[in-house]
């Protein structure tokens, strides 16, 4: 059973995720606006990707944690680092991308700005059933586990999205937006490791 501290912590680190995950939403569609000039397209990509890639995310990843159910706070360690990986170079990858495939049809580069979103969202989509499953460990009610972590997410997404828009936009280069969202999700993936070790060892002490 997870005490009320250790509940607490993988509630706040869902939580950074989830802000980090809506900053880049923000982020990016300023991003492909910049390399393409086209804001509602940038938009449609997002939006898009975003959407498909969190659904096919969290299909893939429900399959793999029933699969390797002890490995499941691994996982999302890792989903979370990969999502920080590529939100450190995801502006300068968007831009040379831009530069690249700027002078291709609309469709184009529709196409590989939606694959190049693709990626991280994927792994967005997979924290949620992950971090489920191994929650459910532990509260046993995987109604209660689903619906306290898809707020916890959501709620944090929903800040990140007002505090990206209103606040950051305004005392940062979107290039340094991008590198804040990114370290969330590098504290997410440290924190959640270091937490499982510690839980490791207590169990197998």
């Amino acid at each position: 059973m997870l005490s009320k501290k250790q509940s607490l912590l993988l509630s706040t680190l869902f939580f950074i995720s989830g802000m980090s995950g809506l900053t880049y939403q923000v982020a990016w569609q300023r991003a492909l606006y910049s390399a393409f000039g086209s804001d509602v397209d940038s938009v449609a990509i997002i939006v898009s990707a975003f959407m498909l890639g969190l659904g096919l995310g969290a299909l893939g990843g429900g399959k793999i944690v029933d699969k390797y159910p002890n490995k499941a706070l691994q996982f999302f360690c890792f989903s979370e680092f990969g999502i920080g990986l590529f939100g450190i170079i995801s502006y300068q990858l968007i831009l040379f991308v831009g530069d690249i495939f700027i002078v291709y049809n609309l469709i184009v580069v529709a196409i590989v700005n939606f694959l190049l979103v693709l990626i991280p969202a994927l792994l967005m989509g997979a924290t949620l059933p992950i971090l489920i499953t191994y929650i459910a460990q532990f509260w046993k009610n995987i109604g209660q586990t689903t619906g306290h972590l898809y707020a916890i997410n959501t709620f944090g997404a929903a800040i990140g999205a007002i505090l990206t828009g209103f606040i950051l936009f305004n005392y940062f280069a979107l290039n340094v937006v991008t590198i804040f969202a990114a370290l969330g999700n590098f504290v997410v993936a440290i924190s959640a490791y270091l937490f499982f070790n510690k839980m490791r060892i207590k169990k197998s002490g």
